[in-house]
């Protein structure tokens, strides 16, 4: 198994531990449309210890509690394992945080964002390993939520995103394009995250390519960083047994040049994050040309160019972006073996957005219900203790 997406690194990691005991970290959630906020907040645990384990709900258990999931489980739990801060993950995980689920995987204690989760009747599902002293919390990342992406999803539903029909409003958003004062993106109409270089920092491996190393180019939007994603570079990262796998991103301009509608939904800053927790990436290219140059190619000293099977948009000019990798025959097709596209995923949300924008008005519901109790306990408490 590649450890944390660090090979050696990582045995070195093990190694430098002594006699002190490997402390073992417990994660867990519905890890449903993975986006760099659960990359983060698993970054996070594991530099919390030496070894992490996420546990990963079922479809059944995140229906009961939450409403259904937009991927299936076996999709998300080859979505978590792609995570490179990841050591180990536990399928079929309870909705319930107990200390039994910890004794058995012989965690210390366990890590969750400091955002609310509950149950179907209300409860904290972290209400046990609190009171026993075995919970840790973490940072939330700020400007994305699971929540948040799906109604950026819906978006395309509307007539104005169709390319057959363009309404003022989408008009707006196409003119302001690269000028906008309140940090909008306008192909998604959501505040953008707010980048910093010590987040790239956070998430990049900092690691050169060493001699030996094939290094690898691939190019794309990678946007909604997804299993089919996954499936591609996983492949790809099998091609060579020393891979240096560099992915190429593209300006959000050029995306919705050959995508269309509002896509991006994620912007580059975004995608960028979403793309190096991946462990079969070594290192991401941010706003890379769309036709790969042999400036590139010479930069980056690429030995070999992977595109998936998925259409090959021709250049603004009508010419093969690839066409310069081709001449240097250097250029393969790989198959993922996955069929799923942000498209699909997008279609999903759209043919069930009823019970989405149900199961996120119930879950806003549950947390209101959850904080007003909790204010009107403390607040009973003080009233207890005045009394006194």
């Amino acid at each position: 198994m590649i450890r944390n997406g660090q090979g050696a690194a990582d045995a070195a990691d093990q190694s430098g531990l002594g006699d002190r005991r490997a402390v073992r970290v417990w994660c867990d959630g519905c890890y449903d449309m993975v986006h760099y906020g659960h990359s983060n907040q698993l970054r996070q645990a594991r530099a919390m210890g030496d070894y992490l384990i996420v546990g990963v709900h079922t479809d059944e258990e995140i229906a009961k509690h939450k409403g259904p999931p937009v991927f299936t489980q076996e999709e998300r739990y080859k979505m978590v394992q792609a995570i490179k801060w990841v050591d180990e993950v536990v399928a079929a995980a309870p909705y319930v945080t107990t200390l039994e689920t910890l004794d058995k995987y012989s965690c210390d204690f366990c890590v969750h964002g400091n955002d609310i989760t509950l149950t179907v009747d209300g409860r904290d599902t972290y209400e046990e390993v609190k009171q026993a002293g075995r919970y840790r919390e973490c940072k939330r990342t700020q400007g994305v939520s699971t929540t948040d992406l799906v109604g950026r999803m819906l978006l395309v539903t509307k007539a104005h995103h169709s390319s057959q029909e363009m309404s003022s409003e989408y008009r707006e958003y196409a003119d302001s394009f690269g000028k906008c004062p309140g940090g909008r993106n306008p192909w998604t109409g959501v505040s953008q995250f707010l980048q910093t270089s010590r987040k790239i920092i956070q998430f990049a491996s900092g690691k050169e390519p060493q001699p030996g190393e094939m290094v690898i180019y691939v190019a794309g939007a990678f946007d909604l960083f997804h299993i089919g994603h996954v499936d591609f570079l996983e492949k790809v990262h099998r091609l060579a047994e020393r891979p240096y796998v560099i992915a190429g991103l593209h300006f959000d301009q050029e995306v919705n040049r050959y995508k269309g509608k509002n896509y991006p939904i994620m912007n580059l800053h975004e995608r960028t994050l979403s793309v190096l927790a991946c462990r079969y990436v070594s290192e991401v290219v941010i706003g890379a040309p769309y036709a790969v140059t042999a400036e590139l190619l010479d930069h980056f000293k690429v030995d070999l160019v992977c595109h998936g099977k998925t259409e090959i948009v021709p250049d603004k000019d009508g010419s093969d972006p690839y066409q310069e990798p081709r001449r240097r025959g250097i250029f393969c097709q790989v198959d993922s073996g996955s069929n799923l596209t942000t498209d699909l995923i997008v279609q999903r949300i759209i043919q069930n957005r009823l019970e989405y924008e149900a199961r996120n008005q119930k879950k806003e519901a549950k947390e209101l219900a959850f904080l007003e109790a909790s204010r009107r306990q403390e607040a009973g408490q003080v009233e207890s203790d005045c009394d006194l």
